[in-house]
């Protein structure tokens, strides 16, 4: 008889080490599931940064481009002003080559209004891109942070459903 209980000991041995490696088995499911969105959370979170630093560098070439766009209308107003100073000028003239000086004065004046005036649309054409980017960016942003928020809500729900099992 003690071979029996003997045998019987050895075969609830095995049953025991059969339910332990199929909880063993249950826990890496569960721990591969949480395993893989955590890091997906944290890849989107860092997306989400590296976007929200690019709608930032991008807002600010905006900016940049907007004021380079006043500072050169100010420059044409300024060479207006002297346009008129400058024919005021020719209307006492002394002699052709002070007339002459003021007409390449004037001509000069009027280049640089041309110049202003390919730069402002050079800008403004730089500025239509990069609202488009930022639009990309922006629209991107909200995508991620949609998923974002999906993901860390279903790891809160593994979390809590996982939570009675590992306690099991």
């Amino acid at each position: 008889m003690a071979k029996a209980k003997k045998e019987i000991s050895v075969e609830d041995k095995q049953e025991a080490l059969y339910t332990l490696q199929q909880i063993d088995s249950q826990i890496d499911k569960i721990e591969t599931l949480k395993g893989e969105l955590p890091m997906e959370v944290k890849d989107l979170e860092d997306e989400i940064e590296g976007l929200n630093t690019r709608i930032g560098k991008i807002q600010a070439e905006i900016d940049e481009f907007k004021s380079e766009i006043a500072d050169r209308n100010n420059a044409k107003k300024e060479s207006e002003t002297r346009i008129m100073k400058y024919e005021k000028q020719q209307d006492n003239v002394k002699n052709n080559r002070e007339f002459d000086a003021l007409t390449k004065e004037i001509e000069l004046q009027k280049l640089e209004m041309q110049l202003a005036d390919k730069k402002i649309k050079e800008a403004e054409l730089k500025i239509e891109a990069k609202e488009g980017a930022l639009e990309n960016s922006k629209e991107l942003h909200d995508q991620r942070v949609g998923e974002l928020e999906a993901k860390k809500q279903e790891l809160e729900k593994i979390i809590k459903e996982t939570e009675k099992e590992e306690k099991d």
